[in-house]
């Protein structure tokens, strides 16, 4: 039998859920998956491995509660390109967990129909994370929905990588070097970003209280609604995830105007 406490959560959650319209559902999510270690402090963890683990599963979980809210597209940001200045005995127990975890996504691609790609700086990444992201991409390379994930990830060096690859395409086609700058627009641009098969996001969640986007999606989040949690990503709950689309279904969407 359920604890009151677990069946009054259930309740709420339940009706959190019926009072939501669908229509009203973003259609691409982006998350920050933030506060692995301020989780691990927080109880006194004696090494971050176990949050880092405990951050994974919830991730998996994430990925189902989009799929059962029929929210076709997730991209989450698991490692910034910045973070990997940090020193080995912080990285190497996270590259462990990453490595499990990509074990794992091909069978989660085939409960949840995915295709799963991976974006960033791969090459700034041991061969051993390399090797397994690649493994699960080949394993899920279609599907009726879409998770993105971005590791070694940095939003300016994406609008750079951007700028090189539309440069080197105008002058392959024959663009004198005096009228390139003519022939770069934001169109153009956009369809050289990592993920440009894919729409902008609609909704940007970013949790550990934290309110900024350190640089995740500066071109494609320019138009997103942004929800901040204040709870780490370890403990973030679906209830958490239903009030996010709660606020986002709520507001009133402008693009620029």
């Amino acid at each position: 039998m359920a604890r009151p406490s677990n069946l009054l959560y259930r309740l709420y959650e339940d009706r959190l859920q019926a009072s939501l319209d669908p229509n009203l559902f973003p259609r691409h999510i982006a998350i920050i998956l933030d506060g692995h270690r301020r989780y691990a402090r927080s109880f006194n963890m004696s090494t971050y491995t176990e949050a880092y683990r405990a951050g994974m599963r919830r991730f998996e979980e994430v990925v189902g509660w989009a799929e059962e809210l029929d929210i076709p597209a997730i991209t989450a940001w698991v490692l910034s390109r910045e973070n990997l200045d940090r020193p080995a005995e912080e990285l190497d127990p996270y590259f462990d967990v990453l490595v499990e975890l990509f074990g794992r996504l091909p069978e989660l691609g085939r409960k949840y129909g995915l295709e799963i790609k991976f974006i960033g700086s791969l090459d700034m990444l041991p061969e051993r994370v390399v090797t397994a992201a690649k493994a699960a991409e080949t394993a899920c390379e279609e599907g009726e929905r879409r998770l993105t994930i971005a590791m070694g990830y940095g939003g300016r060096q994406e609008i750079t990588d951007a700028t090189r690859d539309l440069v080197a395409e105008l002058a392959a086609s024959g663009v004198p070097a005096g009228d390139i700058a003519d022939h770069i627009t934001s169109e153009k641009l956009a369809a050289h970003m990592y993920s440009s098969d894919l729409p902008d996001p609609d909704l940007l969640i970013r949790t550990s209280g934290e309110a900024r986007l350190s640089g995740f999606l500066l071109w494609q989040s320019a138009y997103a609604e942004f929800v901040f949690v204040d709870v780490f990503w370890p403990a973030f709950r679906r209830i958490d995830f239903l009030r996010a689309l709660r606020e986002f279904s709520m507001r009133e969407r402008r693009f620029g105007k």
